[in-house]
C-alpha cells in the first residue's frame, strides 16, 4: 500500500502524523511511505531521518495522491482539491455546524476514518483519550496564566504558597478532560471542586 503522510497546514499545528520509528515499520512489512517534504520539521524529525527510516521524500501533492493519507487534523479548505478516492485517517470532528468538510469527503469518495470515533473491545477510545488528557492539563495552565494582571485578569496565582493553598478552581465534568485539569490544579496547590455525573468532590 502507498501511504502518504502530508505536512499539517492548520494554523499552530506543529505534529505530524508518523514518526520515523512509525515509518520504518511500514516500509520493513513492504509498504510506500510518501512524506511530504518538512512535514516532520515543526516536531524534531528532519527529511534524512524519514529517509533514512524507508520513507520517499516527496511534494503536497504527490504526498496526497496515496492510497492511505494518514493526518493529524482534519483537511484544509485549500486541502479539498487533493481528495480524491483515498483512504483518509486523522482527527475529522465532523459534528461541527459546517458541513462543508463532510460535503467534499462525500463528493470525492473518499473513505474517511476519524481517530475520535475508533473504539477499542472495551468501548473505550484509545486515541481521543490522550487528546482529552493534554487539553485537561493545558487549560489549567492557561487560566492560570490569564488570571495575570497583565492580561486583565483578577491577580490570583493558583498555587501553594508557604504551605497555604492560592485560588479556587471549579473543574466542571469528570471526565479525562476534567480529571486532568483536576490533578493539575491541585499539584499547583489550589483549593479544587470537581463536579461531574459520577460525583461532586472538593479537595
Amino acid at each position: 500500500m502507498k501511504i502518504g503522510i502530508p505536512k499539517e497546514i492548520k494554523n499552530q499545528e506543529m505534529r505530524v502524523a508518523m514518526t520515523p520509528v512509525g515509518v520504518a515499520r511500514l516500509t520493513a512489512a513492504g509498504h510506500t511511505v510518501c512524506v511530504e517534504q518538512s512535514a516532520g520539521e515543526d516536531s524534531g524529525f528532519s527529511d534524512a531521518e524519514y529517509k533514512t527510516a524507508g520513507a520517499e521524500i516527496v511534494s503536497t501533492a504527490q504526498a496526497w495522491a496515496s492510497d492511505l493519507v494518514v493526518k493529524v487534523k482534519e483537511p484544509q479548505p485549500t486541502e479539498y482539491d487533493f481528495l480524491n478516492g483515498q483512504i483518509l485517517f486523522t482527527y475529522l470532528h465532523l459534528s461541527g455546524v459546517d458541513k462543508t468538510l463532510t460535503l467534499a469527503l462525500l463528493n470525492k469518495n473518499v473513505t474517511a476514518i476519524a481517530y475520535e470515533t475508533l473504539e477499542d473491545e472495551n468501548g473505550h477510545l484509545p486515541a481521543l483519550a490522550p487528546m482529552s488528557a493534554v487539553a485537561g492539563n493545558m487549560s489549567v495552565l492557561m487560566g492560570n496564566y490569564f488570571l495575570a494582571r497583565f492580561n486583565q485578569g483578577r491577580g490570583v496565582l493558583l498555587a501553594q504558597v508557604l504551605g497555604k493553598k492560592s485560588g479556587k478552581v471549579l473543574v466542571i465534568g469528570d471526565g479525562i478532560v476534567g480529571q486532568h485539569a483536576a490533578r493539575v490544579a491541585l499539584a499547583l496547590g489550589a483549593e479544587v471542586t470537581i463536579a461531574g455525573l459520577n460525583n461532586t468532590n472538593k479537595h
